[in-house]
């Protein structure tokens, strides 16, 4: 699946930031659509990365919400706007694989992750 090209956004290189003061944050793709909000930053304790961001998004008033676990590779931040920007269409995120908040992915079975990186367009930083 090629990826889509992303935001052009300022410089962010050494750019060092909580995840707390990411949880919330609002999601938009390069088209500038509004694809949700970040609800966490999962880290691998293991390997001392992130390894996903969780996203929700389709619910109406944060009820009905779907939450997706998407590689952080996905991601740029805007910080002129306080907002992450995810490189991929509206659609792709309508039809992935998602989870609801008291049902949460087994990130560490390597294989659900492998299939969810590569639903994205992206190696898993493990392999």
């Amino acid at each position: 699946m090629p990826q889509a090209q992303p935001a052009k956004l300022g410089k962010t290189l050494g750019l060092v930031l909580s995840g707390s003061s990411l949880k919330g944050d609002k999601v938009v793709n390069y088209k500038g659509e509004d694809l949700g909000k970040i609800e966490e930053i999962m880290i691998d304790l293991d390997r001392g990365r992130v390894a996903y961001a969780v996203l929700s998004f389709g619910g109406f008033l944060g009820l009905g919400d779907k939450l997706f676990a998407i590689p952080w590779q996905a991601f740029s931040v805007d910080t002129t706007n306080k907002q992450l920007v995810l490189n991929a269409d509206k659609e792709l995120l309508q039809k992935a694989p998602g989870f609801d908040k008291n049902s949460w992915p087994d990130m560490a079975d390597l294989s659900l992750g492998s299939t969810l990186y590569g639903y994205y367009g992206y190696k898993p930083y493990w392999a």
